[in-house]
């Protein structure tokens, strides 16, 4: 990789591509919690732990969950669905005692109580469905209506170590529990961005197609709703919900829907398939998919449609995923990355496009 194109803001970048004997293949999750690293290995169903941050760019995981060998790739094992299996996993988070998987296309949650030691351990806990051996889509299968109890496509989530937030992104809604569940096929507790439990029809001011949820220490959320290119951001995470976002990065108002927002370009204040964000120190990160790009703000916005202080990953704001750069292939740069993450002032990205990790370090502020 060319580490020039990720931009001055960042320095000391590095790749790592997983396991040398099978390395990533479109990795959308990554998460890190008290020095260990945690990747969902989306394309080949599997989720890789490392009880240290690797400083190579290869390194046999630790443990390998949803397969028993790092050579094994396929969904739900090539089998059925059950304890130990994945299918699709995405957003992970961990405080380095407990594990939460989002096995999106088991249409389930899966919880570890404690790190998992070995290989294609059983998970403890399961969400969304009322055991570990089924996975149809809202429990009886598509087209039929959510419950408190039922995912379909859960790709995100986020806990403060005590609640719970899922974002159900297939039924276009976000569930609430206040404790993180111990039982398996728990109801939520409250929904954010629907009328009630079964409602499947939504409005514009409500998350559309919700991929993340990230919360920080002063109680902002933030969301990442994919299909209306911009991130909600709520001052307060109890005021979700109740009422529509409090800000919108990305686009002019709640209608407003455009990739780029119609340009032919991007601009600083643009998205284009935004699949996650980070709070960052006072400000936020945000993850510009569609563009290959993060862009930072150095304080959260307090108004809609704010433009960016800086890019990262690419040269200048209008510089998009298709530039010159790219014409021989994608790996000198990053490429479609799905999911970030800080740890302190590192930076992990998941550059799914280009089936690595980037690491770098965040400069200081100026």
């Amino acid at each position: 990789m060319d580490f020039k194109t990720l931009g001055d803001q960042v320095t000391n970048g590095r790749l790592f591509r997983g396991s040398k004997q099978n390395p990533f293949l479109a990795p959308r999750g990554v998460f890190v919690a008290k020095n260990k690293l945690f990747v969902s290995d989306t394309g080949q169903n599997r989720v890789f732990i490392w009880n240290t941050i690797p400083t190579s760019e290869f390194q046999e995981p630790d443990i390998i969950l949803g397969q028993l060998d790092v050579s094994d790739s396929g969904r739900n094992a090539g089998g059925n669905v059950s304890s130990t299996t994945l299918q699709y996993p995405s957003g992970i988070w961990s405080d380095g005692e407990k594990l939460i998987v989002a096995d999106a296309w088991n249409h389930r949650v899966l919880i570890w109580n404690a790190i998992p030691t070995e290989n294609a351990q059983p998970a403890d806990v399961v969400l969304g469905q009322p055991n570990f051996d089924a996975n149809l889509p809202n429990v009886k299968g598509i087209g039929n209506d959510p419950s408190a109890k039922s995912f379909n496509w859960p790709y995100g989530l986020f806990s403060d170590g005590k609640s719970l937030w899922i974002a159900d992104t297939g039924n276009r809604r976000i569930l609430f529990y206040n404790t993180i569940p111990t039982e398996n096929y728990t109801e939520a507790d409250e929904v954010i961005g629907k009328q009630s439990f079964t409602t499947r029809d939504y409005n514009n001011d409500e998350p559309i197609w919700p991929y993340s949820i990230k919360i920080n220490s002063k109680g902002q959320m933030a969301v990442a709703d994919t299909q209306f290119y911009r991130v909600l951001i709520w001052d307060k995470k109890e005021d979700a919900l109740s009422k529509p976002a409090d800000v919108i990065i990305g686009q002019d108002d709640f209608d407003a829907c455009g990739q780029n927002q119609f340009r032919l370009a991007p601009e600083a204040n643009t998205l284009n398939w935004t699949y996650d964000a980070c709070f960052y120190k006072e400000g936020i990160l945000v993850n510009d998919t569609g563009n290959s790009r993060i862009l930072k703000f150095n304080k959260i916005p307090n108004e809609n449609n704010v433009s960016a202080e800086t890019v990262i990953g690419r040269e200048d704001f209008k510089t998009s995923s298709e530039f010159k750069g790219n014409m021989h292939g994608t790996k000198s740069a990053i490429y479609w990355p799905f999911s970030i993450t800080t740890e302190g002032d590192t930076l992990f990205i998941a550059d799914t496009g280009n089936h690595r990790l980037v690491i770098c370090e965040l400069k200081s502020e100026k």
